[in-house]
Formats: C-alpha cells, structure tokens, sequence
C-alpha cells in the first residue's frame, strides 16, 4: 500500500484537519498494546513496523502520534483500519471551518477553558516541548520531586492536567492540593496548616482523615505530619502517590511557616534517596510543587526543595506557536496574525488565546485589538483592570511597575519586587534590568500608571 502522505493534497477527501482526541488516542494505544502482545510478543512496535502494518510514511505517523498539528481524516481511518478499528466521530477533533461547530466549540472555551484549565483533547492545547515529556518521564521515577514555575496564566494547570492523566493511566493514586483554597488564618501557625495538608489530602484519596491517630503535638507539626504520610497515607496502599501542590507561591508570604514547611517537603525527598528501611516507603511518593515567581525566601540550601529535583519552567509561545494556534483558531493568514501578536502579547499564553478567539469570531479586528488598549472596549479590559486592582491593593508593586512602564531602557529592581511581578507575569528581565513583559502593559500601564 502507498504511504497516505503520498495522496494529492488537491483532493477534496484529503484536507488536512484533524487531530486524534483522547479517547481516539487511548482507543489506538490499547489497539496496538493487544496486537504487539499477540504478534510481536509483547515488544512495541517501532515507527517502521507501524508503517508497514498501517501504509502510513513514519512522519505522518509520528504527527498523528504527537497531536500536535492536524492531519486529514482519510489517514486516521487507515491507521484505525489496519488494528481493526473503526473511526468514529468522537475519536478526533475537526480542524476544518465549520461555522456552527466553531462558534460552539469556541464560545464554550471563552466561558470556561480560557478562565482555566485546557481539558486534555482541547485542540487549542500548543505543546511546549520538552515541558510534557519531561513532565511524564521524571514523575515515574521513584521518590520523583518535580518543581513546575510559570508565571500565572501560563498554561501549568493545563500542563499538569496531562500529568495527572497520565498518572491515573499508570494506576497511580493522585491527590491535588490547591494552596489557594486556604483561608488566610490557615496559614497563622505552622500546626495549622500541616493539619489542614494532611485533610484535604486524605479526601482528595477518598479516604477518611486520621489526625488523632497519628498527631502527636510532643513530637512537633512536621514530625506528625510526615508521620501522616509515612504510616497512612502511603503505607494504606502498594500503588505510587502523585501529589500535586499548586499555588505554593501563596505561602512565601508566611516566613513563620515557611521555612518549615519547605524543609520537611526536602526531608521527605531526601527520605526516598537514603538507604534506609523507609526509603522503599517514602519512593512511592511522586511530588509536584507549582509555583508562579521565583523563591525568594532565605532558605538554607540543605533544608530547600527548591534546588533538588527537576525543575521544569513555561515559556512564552513562540511566533511559530502562535502561528500554529491561528490555524486551530481558522484564521487566515497565520504567520501575519502571528507576527502582529508576538509583537504585542510577547507570546503570553492566556492573551494570546483572547485574542485569536476574538479576531476568529470578528469581534474585533486586528487594527482594533491594537488601537482600544486603553479603552473600555478594549477585549483585555477585564484582564488588565483585575492585574491594576492587584496593584493597588500592594502599593510596593504599584510603585515598581510605575518606575518599569516609565522607564524606556528598563529599571533595576529590589529582586524580591522584581520576582514578585514577573510571577504575575507583568515583566521580563535583561540582564539585571527589568522590563515590561510585553507592549500591551506597556501601552496600558504607562497610562494607568503616570
């Protein structure tokens, strides 16, 4: 059989424009897992083998494998053939213009995916390569410490969201705790919050809390709090626990707990690394820590999570990227569209998704989006009145940020300013200078701001 690549790409049954779903993906992958077991005995197969079986040349099939740029229809119904599957509608995602499913689709990602968390077969997902393989890699390794930092609105739940899912494919136990979600008197004393820990993580497992049981206030908060972990949380089952901390930014904010806290996350990491009788216990912990800013808290380097393990940051998109994302989007002309809004947005994920959704549905034009900065019509009006409200309400910031927009070269912060607003995504650095992140707080700070 001829390669599928091989077609014309004139013919109207071979428009490139779609990409596997999930389920599609998973429906494949279990396919071929079944068939290699009978026929391969039990090795996977190898981009040529899949060729040979599927007809397919070895670079349309790592494209449909990556899901990252769309294909034609034609090449997922011979690749679901040749394992003696059909395609059905649900195991891919169209990419072609089709008016009412786009105003759907779209419409329902402004109301929700845009506010948050891609969900895992979102077509408008950009791959950051290596952020998700590395991701998925590091956190198979036993005792695995896994630091994710991004400033906010960067895509790391949507990131972490493959993690998890990938996770539960391996039948592992996961528990997500958002920091976030603790009042402020949580963070009072450090008994307090390791208690309130040790709860959210026993229900997000579906299991009950046993504080009494296993808290001992002789022995001190991070002795029974790892005490907790040790004897119930990871003793109560044999499968790995992927332990997913998010907004620990929040407590740099608290140093009376700080310090402690972090030492015991590095105690239970080097637990996993000794050659202990507790080590093999402590190796079935998995452990996420998300953060939005740079640490700049005066940890001694020994009792610091943040020096250990692997870190993983998010960039911006690339032109490229944006590009990329023009196409899913149905914009024509992706390479303008993508010039124009690196230029403007600097690749900042969330605005660059605004945008596109907006200029794909004609809310707003290109000259438009660019000129009502500053304006209430401007599309980033909520955005931007949320990022100044933030500002006021911390006075140092406000100050700095003003020194920053006013500054044309760039300024030379206190770091522990400067950290704080580039976690917030508002600057960039060049050398020891700091700079607006991207011409939109540019234009709309140094009005704001004067």
């Amino acid at each position: 059989m001829a390669p599928s690549e091989n077609f014309p790409e004139s013919s109207p049954k071979r428009r490139r424009g779609v990409i596997l779903s999930s389920k599609g993906w998973q429906r494949l992958q279990a396919a071929e897992l079944l068939s290699s077991a009978r026929n391969n005995e039990g090795n996977s197969y190898t981009l040529e083998q899949l060729s040979d079986r599927t007809g397919l040349s070895t670079k349309t099939l790592t494209k449909v494998r990556h899901r990252q740029r769309p294909v034609d229809q034609l090449t997922l119904v011979d690749y679901f053939k040749a394992f003696g599957l059909t395609l059905e509608p649900d195991d891919y995602i169209s990419q072609e213009p089709d008016p009412e499913a786009s105003i759907a689709i779209l419409t329902n990602l402004l109301q929700t995916t845009l506010k948050g968390q891609l969900s895992l077969d979102s077509p408008f997902y950009i791959y950051r390569p290596p952020a998700e393989k590395f991701l998925i890699q590091e956190m198979m390794q036993p005792g695995a410490l896994i630091r994710v930092r991004a400033p906010r609105q960067f895509g790391k739940t949507s990131l972490i969201a493959r993690g998890l899912n990938s996770a539960q494919e391996q039948e592992f136990r996961t528990a997500v705790v958002s920091l976030q979600l603790a009042d402020s008197g949580i963070f009072e004393s450090l008994n307090q919050f390791l208690q309130w820990l040790c709860v959210m993580v026993s229900r997000s497992l579906g299991l009950p809390h046993n504080l009494e049981e296993y808290w001992n206030p002789m022995f001190g908060s991070s002795y029974s709090c790892s005490e907790y972990f040790e004897s119930y949380l990871l003793a109560v089952s044999d499968r790995p626990l992927l332990l997913v901390l998010d907004e620990v930014n929040i407590v740099f904010n608290y140093p009376q707990i700080a310090t402690d806290f972090f030492g015991m996350l590095r105690a239970w990491y080097e637990q996993s690394r000794h050659n202990a009788p507790l080590s093999e216990l402590w190796q079935k912990l998995r452990l996420i820590i998300v953060y939005s800013t740079e640490v700049f808290l005066p940890l001694s380097i020994h009792q610091s999570p943040f020096n250990v393990g692997l870190l993983i940051t998010l960039p911006p998109f690339t032109k490229e990227q944006v590009a990329e994302l023009a196409v899913r989007y149905g914009l024509g002309d992706p390479e303008f569209y993508a010039s124009k809004l690196i230029d403007f947005v600097a690749g900042n994920p969330y605005l660059t998704q605004l945008a596109l959704f907006h200029l794909s549905q004609n809310h707003v034009t290109l000259d438009e989006l660019l000129k009502t900065v500053t304006t209430p019509e401007s599309i980033f009006e909520s955005h931007l009145r949320q990022q100044l409200g933030y500002l006021e309400e911390h006075p140092p910031l406000k100050e700095a940020m003003q020194q920053v927009v006013l500054t044309p070269n760039g300024v030379e912060l206190h770091p522990t300013v400067a950290f704080k607003l580039q976690g917030l995504g508002l600057v960039r650095f060049e050398n020891k200078l700091t700079l607006p992140s991207c011409e939109l707080y540019r234009v709309y700070f140094s009005n704001f701001l004067k």
